[in-house]
């Protein structure tokens, strides 16, 4: 217990999935975090669950006005930020033939820009502690090919090639400011569960052909993830700096 007492965090997409795990997690090894999504409904019900040491704000990390009011009301409660955990994404089916503009940008805007203003205005304000640790939920689509999304595969590429770049500047500017990324596979969130409705008529991706002892050897509990959440947020993997952590029981291996 106690892994990140007395620390601050701000987990994106914190009220449901693994967002929610995370938050719950980093709160029960003593952080005090301030969770933000769109569902305040979700969002409120979870930092109650919580408790005192919880706040929740409405956001959209699409908008830099967003992020500027959440950065501010964390500083107001808890007087700084040490931990920031981009978690929060959106995900739609669509190869590149079948993938409109409209859908790109609406992706790249959450899942990319989001992603970087966060980090901005997270490191900015880790300066002022002195250290940090950002963490970047990225995924297995943003390492290997996955033909069903590409514009999702796409954005998450963004992020691990950002997170190096972030990791690289904190190094050479001599801040005591870590960021990761972690790559999962499949998670049984409720972001994947309503990817069916997604599905257009004849619609199918190609992993639902597969052998299903494959397919469900390549889905974690959101708990998975937290845990790995929790490593890195804490002074335990204070030497990690720039890595690309898989979440996906060796996906890459070839299984006989």
């Amino acid at each position: 217990m106690g892994r990140v007492q007395d620390k601050v965090a701000i987990v994106t997409g914190a009220a449901s999935g693994v967002g929610k795990e995370d938050a719950i997690l980093l709160a029960r090894e003593g952080a005090r975090v301030v969770l933000t999504d769109l569902n305040e409904e979700a969002g409120r019900a979870v930092a109650a669950e919580i408790g005192e040491q919880a706040l929740f704000v409405r956001q959209d990390i699409s908008s830099e006005e967003d992020w500027l009011r959440v950065m501010q009301l964390t500083q107001e409660r808890f007087g700084g930020l040490d931990i920031l955990v981009n978690n929060a994404a959106i995900l739609a089916y669509g190869t590149i033939e079948d993938t409109t503009l409209e859908l790109w940008q609406k992706i790249q805007k959450i899942n990319s820009d989001g992603y970087f203003l966060g980090c901005k205005h997270g490191l900015l304000a880790m300066k002022q502690r002195g250290a940090g640790s950002i963490i970047n939920m990225s995924s297995m689509a943003g390492i290997g090919g996955v033909s069903s999304f590409c514009a999702y595969s796409a954005s998450k590429g963004a992020v691990a090639a950002m997170t190096r770049s972030i990791a690289a500047h904190c190094r050479g500017k001599g801040y005591k400011i870590r960021c990761n990324s972690i790559h999962p596979d499949g998670i049984k969130t409720p972001m994947v569960a309503g990817l069916h409705t997604t599905l257009k008529p004849g619609q199918m991706p190609a992993v639902r052909e597969r052998d299903p002892k494959q397919i469900m050897a390549r889905f974690a509990e959101p708990q998975d993830i937290a845990n790995l959440v929790l490593f890195l947020a804490s002074d335990e993997s204070r030497f990690i700096q720039g890595a690309e952590l898989r979440i996906d029981n060796g996906y890459l291996m070839w299984a006989d």
